[in-house]
């Protein structure tokens, strides 16, 4: 029983950590697609149209945010989208990087990120857009901050996949120690205290006396004069020999 104990905490701990890791993955992906992801926390602007957002110094992230009738389907078709963002009280003006994202739909809302700005510093900025937006719903570029982690998911499945790469051998120690011989118990021992049940009794032993052994030597000879084996001269003969000594 005990050679089966480490295999089974092997192949318990295997599941689990791919539990743990399949579960953190899926949660984590949410946290990140609508928690941590504050993909409007600045402000929208129409598309195409103009607006003023204030924003802070650092990265932003812009989204094209819009609404379907249906479901994305096999992808979410991104139009052709012209941006400019300067600032109202003069200065530098923002880096923006495309970085195409992942698409996120709840519903019939769908956003999907596609720049990232440098902003230089906090303050008010004019923004323009523009763009070949015929067919969408209220389609408009949000401004907003991700604070999702980017190696949390991988981490996770990571995790997961360690665990189904330590199930397999976890399985097979286990088959084979349900297999192996298990050793047989020694001979039971009349002394030992873990015999079940009381003792028996010590068999009692004795010498014979030389009085013990004449009379058997006489019941013995009557019984063969008796039968006719002997007859009573022998009898008498012998009898006096035994008494004799």
């Amino acid at each position: 029983m005990k050679g089966r104990v480490g295999p089974r905490i092997a192949v318990i701990a295997a599941i689990l950590t791919m539990v743990v890791g399949a579960a953190g993955f899926f949660v984590t992906l949410m946290l990140n697609a609508f928690v941590f992801d504050e993909f409007d926390a600045y402000g929208e602007v129409p598309v195409p149209g103009s607006g003023r957002l204030h924003l802070p110094a650092g990265e932003v992230t812009i989204s094209f945010h819009t609404a379907v009738t249906g479901g994305t389907g096999g992808g979410f078709p991104v139009p052709a989208l012209q941006l400019a963002i300067s600032p109202s009280a003069g200065g530098p003006d923002p880096v923006v990087t495309e970085t195409m994202g992942s698409t996120t739909s709840v519903n019939n809302d769908v956003r999907v990120r596609i720049w990232v700005a440098q902003i230089p510093a906090d303050g008010t900025y004019d923004i323009e857009t523009g763009g070949n937006v015929r067919g969408y719903i209220d389609p408009r570029l949000a401004f907003g901050r991700d604070t999702s982690s980017g190696w949390l998911p991988w981490a996770l499945g990571g995790l997961f996949v360690a665990g189904l790469a330590g199930l397999a051998p976890a399985l097979v120690w286990s088959s084979r120690a349900g297999r192996r011989p298990q050793p047989l118990r020694g001979p039971v021992s009349l002394d030992e205290p873990s015999w079940p049940g009381p003792l028996p009794p010590p068999v009692a032993s004795y010498q014979p006396t030389d009085q013990g052994v004449r009379l058997e030597q006489l019941k013995t000879l009557a019984a063969l004069r008796d039968s006719g084996a002997l007859t009573a001269a022998e009898f008498e003969a012998e009898k006096r020999r035994i008494l004799d000594g």
